[in-house]
């Protein structure tokens, strides 16, 4: 069985993502990167990380609608995942995505969420 391994990052909408990722550098701490977001790595269990990072407020990305938060899940195996979803009654977006970070998959919870599933490429 497919199973969700961790958090593999945490997205939010902003009306001005460079500022709120400034807000979150000066007043928590985090480290933001070039690409304006912040990635912890894992340190005790093998390779991995999470990302927080900040999108437009006109991001497509979320899917239609005015969700404020995604979260994507890291999954062992995308394609067992996505084939139990859809057995479940689950709708999954087609096509899968795939890019130098590995696969991703999206679909929606029970409360209309977009949720994104992702496959990290090896070493990841």
């Amino acid at each position: 069985m497919a199973r969700v391994t961790g958090i593999g990052g945490v997205f939010v909408r902003s009306p001005d993502p460079a500022a709120l990722a400034a807000w979150y550098a000066e007043h928590l701490g985090l480290p933001t990167q070039r690409f304006g977001g912040a990635t912890f790595h894992w340190a005790d269990s093998g390779p991995g990380s999470c990302t927080w990072a900040p999108f437009p407020q006109d991001t497509r990305y979320f899917g239609p609608g005015g969700q404020q938060m995604m979260v994507n899940f890291r999954v062992d195996d995308l394609d067992g995942m996505v084939t139990q979803l859809r057995a479940a009654g689950v709708e999954v977006e087609d096509p899968v995505a795939d890019d130098g970070f590995g696969r991703f998959a999206w679909c929606a919870d029970p409360d209309g969420n977009r949720v994104e599933l992702w496959e990290p490429s090896p070493g990841l």
